[in-house]
């Protein structure tokens, strides 16, 4: 641009004198070009761009009418295009504020070059003069104002999928992804144990651990090893290493054990955050019965294998996530389906074996007996019905515990058929995963129904152990026993297979003597840590 307006003020004034002012420019210009994001000094270049330019319009529109080359003042045409440079500029930082004053400076600017040069009738009075300066004025509000306009308008408009069009096609991604992955494997539980697997041949230790965040500023354990179940501190507002490496991202060492009940003695430990970008979604804790057991060597060789497991877990505790939502939602879905539909449907067929019933000839006696016996046969299927509809709705509250959902929905059952149930629970404060709950809720749900349904028993026993990551379900009927022709068959006992399975736990089936069913899901190994039961009796239809 100045090339161009050396050359335009050359014709029109044929004086090589005016070339001072496009050494002005040039000058004025040098702050913008060499430090263009400098917060002073590139807005002050502009400024003196815009009021030399209007300087230089007087002074060139008088030489070019001395000359008679343009006359009326039009020789400002020659200059006044460079306004389009600093106006551009502030335009393209998206700075509409400065490009406004850099227009009043620059019709101040006009002004005072129309009225300053000259002998006889000063260029601010002729009307070339006003026009050149009045269009170039336009024409930088216009590139102020409306640059950013035009640049979204010429942008290209990208459809946005619509949400259920996004789930599809993220869903389908990530189906492909699990598929293509080592082992065909998003269980965070194996996620861990293989971590704790490589762990152990590059770093020493006696007991180790994998933690994850399960809300409520607590953790819970995905995977443990060592000689004994121990009881870490799982929650993020003590004063503890696991608290400081969580908040702080980065691995910390203590002199002391992390668990709540550690006998004394020497003891170090060693936790390491696994971060996924910028979130933390676990920790990995290392213990050893020693003195300085993790110097910065080996904290250096855990951290080189736990930085490339952090994104595999965070992919498996996402996967889980999806996975519980979606289950939840199709629970749901069929609960409601459930109530709407089939439900009110026999309602409304008892409702009319009632006027049936209530509108019989005298006489007869034999088929008002079939009648109620229909009656009674759609009330049980009804009463079925709204116990599924209980059982489908059932979730375990993370405030109330895995325990409190059982118990829930035994007693609520225990109700319906009369039975005699007691409980039996040993619950830590830590908790299990929530799809791990879900799964073990899921499994206690269908003994006590296959008990309530088809063994005939008084009492019923539910006991629920969880030390995580250990948990044992156990259900207990004093009924006829399980036989290969009861009619709730293999297909149940199928079904919390494949859920116990799911868990990475084994269901067990045995006889209670003298008579019943024993019925219990198994998650890791024995507690063997001395707890105090809490052993409650309900009364009968309690």
């Amino acid at each position: 641009m100045l090339a161009l307006v050396a050359a335009l003020t050359l014709i029109a004034t044929h004086e090589v004198g005016q070339l001072r002012w496009i050494a002005l420019l040039l000058v004025a210009a040098l702050p913008a070009f060499f430090a263009p994001d400098h917060r002073i000094a590139a807005p002050l270049g502009r400024f003196a761009e815009v009021a030399i330019t209007g300087l230089a319009a007087g002074s060139v529109a008088v030489a070019a009418s001395t000359t008679g080359t343009v006359s009326a003042g039009f020789g400002a045409e020659a200059i006044l295009p460079y306004l389009a440079v600093p106006l551009l500029t502030a335009a393209l930082r998206r700075r509409p504020t400065e490009g406004a004053a850099l227009l009043g400076v620059a019709a101040v600017a006009m002004v005072i070059g129309g009225i300053l040069v000259g002998d006889g009738d000063k260029m601010i009075t002729q009307a070339g003069y006003l026009a050149a300066g009045g269009q170039w004025l336009v024409t930088g509000a216009i590139v102020t104002f409306a640059a950013d306009t035009m640049r979204q308008l010429m942008t290209p408009v990208e459809d946005k999928p619509q949400p259920y069009a996004e789930a599809t096609r993220l869903l389908t991604q990530l189906r492909s992804v699990a598929r293509s992955l080592p082992g065909a494997t998003l269980d965070p539980g194996g996620i861990s144990e293989h971590l704790l697997e490589e762990l152990r041949a590059v770093a020493p230790g006696h007991r180790a651990a994998v933690l994850s965040a399960s809300g409520g500023g607590r953790l819970v354990v995905l995977a443990q090893t060592g000689a004994e179940r121990v009881d870490w501190e799982v929650t993020l507002d003590a004063d503890s290493a696991i608290a400081d490496a969580w908040a702080s991202q980065q691995p910390h060492t203590a002199s002391r054990s992390q668990a709540r009940s550690h006998k004394g003695g020497d003891a170090s430990s060693l936790v390491v955050p696994l971060v996924a970008g910028v979130r933390t979604i676990g920790l990995v804790i290392l213990e050893a019965d020693v003195a300085s057991a993790y110097p910065k060597a080996v904290v250096a060789r855990v951290t080189e294998v736990t930085g490339p497991a952090a994104l595999r877990l965070e992919a498996a505790l996402l996967f889980d996530d999806v996975r519980s939502l979606a289950t939840n939602e199709e629970r749901q879905r069929l609960a409601r389906e459930i109530h709407d539909g089939v439900a009110q449907e026999l309602v409304m067929v008892g409702y009319g074996i009632d006027n049936a019933t209530a509108t019989l000839p005298e006489g007869a006696e034999e088929t008002a007996e079939e009648l109620a016996t229909l009656r009674g046969e759609v009330t049980r299927v009804i009463t079925e019905l709204r116990l599924s509809l209980f059982e489908l709705r059932s979730e375990v509250d993370r405030n109330g515990g895995l325990a409190a959902a059982i118990a829930e929905y035994a007693r609520t059952l225990g109700t319906s058929a009369g039975l005699r149930v007691h409980f039996t629970f040993d619950e830590s404060t830590a908790r299990l995963p929530a799809a791990t709950e879900a799964e073990l809720l899921r499994i206690a749900q269908e003994a006590i129904t296959n008990a309530r349904k088809h063994a005939g028993a008084s009492n019923l026993w539910v006991t629920c152990t969880v030390d995580p990551p250990y948990a044992e379900i156990e259900v207990t009927d004093d009924g006829k026993g399980f036989a290969d022709d009861r009619p709730d068959g293999r297909y149940g006992l199928a079904i919390m297979a494949e859920r116990a399975e799911r868990i990475r736990g084994r269901l067990e089936i045995r006889p209670r003597h003298p008579s019943g069913t024993t019925v219990a899901v198994v998650l890791g190994t024995s507690s063997r840590r001395d707890s105090v039961r809490d052993s409650v009796s309900a009364p009968e239809g309690e």
